[in-house]
């Protein structure tokens, strides 16, 4: 039973009820703890707070000794953006990975696995799957984490992945409404725009939200992005027009919505936190994220108390904060319901990751292929810079599973107008094995292949990222993904595992 430490005023309460903060540390803080049982009805939960399931499941428990129906969301989206193996690197491939396969049972027993390691641990709100569809293939922040750049076929996928996880008892948030993926533009830096007609966005970018609405998803993450044809104006996460007009009215969504980041420069640097997040309920949001900046009491409480004052001078309805209270509080009682949870089907197995990240490999041999490897390689990783929602801390490439089979297996990482010649210094005598990520968007990564191959033709190219440039090399393995099963599936075809 829900109990709460100290009575607070239901206006208080709603505000407290809608925030989703996150915290620094293993182990649940003082202040956290306070605040659920003044009424926060959502933590969310970054690598950081995360050393081991065991960890992570006692610390779960922590937070539901104060409040049994807290939703404990993350954003473990699999491939790149991992957060329950984010120093190790994830044991299932991304959304690229599986939309390359295109067998939607596969991505339905994908994702329903990673809902059983979520909610064995105590997670039941994930900030995934990636609805957007990657229409731009210079796209610095959406990428490898969209299924593809076909609407239905993302369409399809994000309708399995969603179905795949609630089985599991985990609600899935759709990201990022109206659809993230014709950005040139990282909105964790600024605020991106999309001039696309209303007729293109329908058709392309609303179809895999409309697929997951149908699906049944639990929750809809809304994008830090202007678009014009829709609202002038205001970024999707603060406009009426598009969460409530378009998304609840038009689409006929009755979920749960969820901001994106509010810390993110796109919505910080231009309306600040606070102001942004009066904005963000008033529009039509239901909960409002942050924590992965800004993880403190203090940012819980300057919210709160933005809410509650705006409020009181007129600002924003009651009514409108007591429907968003009431929104998060249906989630987190589905959530700890016994039957949010359909295991009859049995699980696929832990391996499915794995067996996912072989089947999207595309392998292609070039004229000077000859055979496996069988001696140890020199591993050239040619490393563009991480965006914030990957981050720098998870390891990626295939060096440390070529190492496990090829021991001696040397490396180094390489970036910048000289990074080919200093790879050929570095690899000496040894067999060459370069690793690129979205070789199509760094003019350095493609001249480092260049210089490489010229050189040593029988170089091997292993391409992580969105394998959009023609394939080079003896050897060239496209994985649509930088997930340690997808470095795994590579090396397995390099040395014929």
């Amino acid at each position: 039973m829900t109990t709460l430490a100290r009575p607070t005023d239901t206006l208080t309460r709603d505000a407290l009820t809608v925030l989703q903060p996150g915290f620094v540390g293993t182990s649940a803080p003082d202040w956290l703890l306070r605040r659920i049982g003044e009424g926060l009805a959502s933590v969310g939960l970054f690598g950081r707070n995360i050393a081991s399931p065991e960890q992570l499941g006692a610390l779960t428990a922590q937070l539901r000794a104060e409040r049994d129906d807290v939703l404990v969301a993350i954003d473990e989206e699999g491939g790149d953006v991992t957060r329950l193996e984010v120093r190790s690197g994830s044991s299932f491939p991304g959304n690229l990975a599986l939309g390359a396969v295109d067998d939607t049972g596969l991505t339905r027993d994908v994702a329903a696995e990673m809902g059983r390691r979520l909610a064995a641990c105590g997670v039941n709100l994930n900030w995934a799957p990636s609805a957007d569809v990657n229409s731009n293939p210079d796209n610095p922040v959406i990428g490898v984490r969209s299924f593809g750049a076909d609407p239905l076929l993302v369409a399809r996928h994000t309708a399995a992945y969603v179905e795949g996880l609630q089985s599991a008892g985990v609600a899935a948030c759709t990201k990022h409404f109206p659809g993230h993926g014709d950005t040139a533009v990282d909105s964790h830096h600024d605020l991106p725009r999309i001039g696309v007609d209303p007729d293109v966005l329908r058709a392309r970018d609303l179809a895999p939200f409309r697929a997951a609405i149908a699906a049944g998803s639990r929750a809809v993450m809304s994008a830090h992005i202007v678009v014009p044809s829709l609202d002038a104006e205001y970024p999707a996460t603060l406009s009426r027009r598009i969460l409530t007009g378009l998304l609840r009215e038009e689409l006929n969504y009755d979920g749960l919505i969820v901001t994106d980041g509010m810390e993110m420069q796109a919505i910080a640097a231009t309306y600040g936190i606070e102001r942004g997040s009066v904005l963000a309920i008033a529009a039509g949001a239901d909960a409002i994220c942050v924590g992965g900046g800004l993880a403190d009491d203090e940012t819980v409480l300057r919210l709160r108390d933005a809410l509650v004052g705006a409020v009181r001078s007129g600002e924003l309805s009651e009514e409108r904060l007591a429907d968003a209270a009431t929104r998060v509080r249906a989630l987190a009682h589905w959530t700890s319901m016994p039957g949010a949870a359909d295991r009859s089907g049995g699980a696929p197995g832990t391996e499915i990751g794995l067996v996912a990240a072989r089947r999207a490999l595309t392998v292609t041999r070039g004229e000077s292929y000859t055979a496996p490897l069988t001696e140890a390689p020199y591993v050239a990783a040619f490393t563009p810079m991480a965006n914030i929602a990957v981050g720098d801390e998870t390891p990626w490439g295939v060096a440390a599973e070529l190492e496990r089979l090829l021991p001696g297996t040397r490396t180094g990482s390489f970036t910048g107008a000289d990074a080919g010649a200093l790879a050929l210094a570095e690899a000496g005598e040894r067999r060459v094995v370069a690793v690129v990520r979205d070789a199509h968007r760094h003019g350095w990564m493609a001249e480092a292949l260049t210089t490489l191959l010229t050189a040593r033709p029988d170089t091997i190219v292993v391409e992580m990222g969105v394998p959009r440039s023609a394939p080079r090399g003896s050897l060239h393995i496209a994985t649509h993904g930088a997930a340690r099963v997808c470095g795994l599936a590579a090396a397995e075809v390099i040395t014929g595992a």
